[in-house]
């Protein structure tokens, strides 16, 4: 099977990024044009973002997650320690984050040192969560094979059961990191293939140095 997919083209050049006008902190800029993706009605799931980790089996692994808060000191998501990307992260915290708005023509590059939240934060966020998704937490062995998708099925009924009437608690093997940004590149493309890209680098006095990249 071959497809040649040389003849897509596209022009960028909705917008442009200037190094002398960006805020001296990569939050601000994030928090920016994360709020312009969330008004785009073309934008489904702008908090999608892509996380990359050191694979235990020497391969880096990617998925895409939901990022459901950032801070002045980073990106949160939840999801279950005993994963392929929480047994990743156990070996290294060195993750990156990817978040792509084609609709803007832009995306955001993240390095970063991942930590887990204390069990308080999980526990706040775990009583949010749906009770369909609380009991899913449960009942997925995240990453792990399974026999059939009925075999799951009957696991989600038994743990309905079990907790019918009651509050459900939090798994003690799912809850939520913190990616400390140690980089961030923004990206917005531009005409004739000459993006711009700003990167900010956190330097040791906890400042951060802004620089150009080539496209």
């Amino acid at each position: 099977m071959e497809k040649d997919l040389s003849h897509y083209r596209r022009q960028y050049g909705k917008d442009e990024l200037d190094e002398h006008l960006v805020p001296q902190n990569p939050m601000e800029l994030f928090r920016d044009w994360f709020f312009q993706a969330e008004r785009d009605e073309n934008c489904v799931e702008p908090n999608a973002m892509q996380l990359a980790t050191l694979g235990r089996d020497g391969f880096p692994g990617i998925r895409t997650v939901l990022l459901k808060k950032f801070r002045w000191d980073g990106f949160i998501f939840y999801t279950n320690y005993l994963s392929d990307k929480g047994l990743d992260i156990e070996q290294s915290p060195h993750v990156s984050l990817h978040f792509h708005w084609p609709m803007l023509e832009r995306q955001v590059i993240i390095k970063g040192i991942a930590r887990k939240l204390p069990e308080n934060l999980s526990d706040g966020y775990f009583e949010s969560r749906p009770r369909g998704s609380q009991i899913a937490a449960w009942a997925s062995e995240q990453s792990r094979p399974v026999g059939s998708k009925e075999e799951l099925i009957e696991r989600f009924r038994e743990l309905e059961k079990r907790f019918e009437g009651r509050e459900i608690p939090r798994p003690p093997h799912w809850g939520g990191y913190l990616v400390e940004p140690r980089s961030v590149e923004f990206w917005q493309g531009r005409p004739n293939r000459l993006h711009d890209r700003i990167r900010y680098d956190l330097q040791e006095d906890l400042s951060w140095k802004i620089v150009r990249l080539n496209p």
